[in-house]
């Protein structure tokens, strides 16, 4: 989770490789619509989050009684990150955060992406960081994506186990 730029997919997928986890890129869950909306430099508001959170949720959801998967997503609000542990109740999130010049000067550097630098504002508005209550853990995003993927495994592997839950019987 975090703001646009903070490197959710390529950490996603270096976290996904190094757990042997299957990956989903969040953004891929966006309908056609949220997509025209931020190209047009235009903030989603939550009735634009809601179905999109929710096939998020399925995702992990249907991994849930396996061995797991990553999925980047920005989760910015604590309601979407509850919206999510409503599917899944055992997700947990990695907080990617770093400082905002250092985060537009990544976003305006990416090429081919959709989300333009004029909406860091607002996804630094919308942003609610991780809560006590809330599994996870916090990873600052200033060293390379190798890096940074081995201090969210470090932090991870001091989290608590999380209980165990039994498949469905068929």
């Amino acid at each position: 989770m975090g703001v646009a730029g903070t490197g959710k997919t390529t950490v996603g997928r270096l976290l996904a490789e190094a757990l042997g986890l299957p990956y989903a890129e969040g953004d891929a869950f966006h309908p056609a619509a949220n997509v025209a909306k931020m190209s047009a430099g235009t903030p989603l508001d939550d009735a634009d989050r809601w179905p999109w959170l929710d096939a998020i949720g399925e995702w992990i959801r249907d991994r849930a009684g396996h061995r797991g998967g990553v999925v980047a997503a920005s989760s910015l609000k604590y309601v979407y990150r509850d919206r999510l542990r409503a599917c899944a109740p055992g997700a947990v999130f990695v907080h990617l955060t770093g400082g905002r010049a250092l985060i537009e000067e990544r976003m305006a550097a990416r090429t081919g992406h959709f989300m333009p630098t004029a909406l860091l504002d607002s996804q630094f508005a919308t942003l609610e960081p991780l809560r006590p209550d809330e599994a996870g853990v916090v990873v600052d995003v200033s060293g390379t994506p190798e890096e940074i993927t081995e201090q969210a495994l470090a932090a991870l592997r001091l989290l608590p186990a999380p209980p165990r839950t039994e498949e469905p019987s068929p």
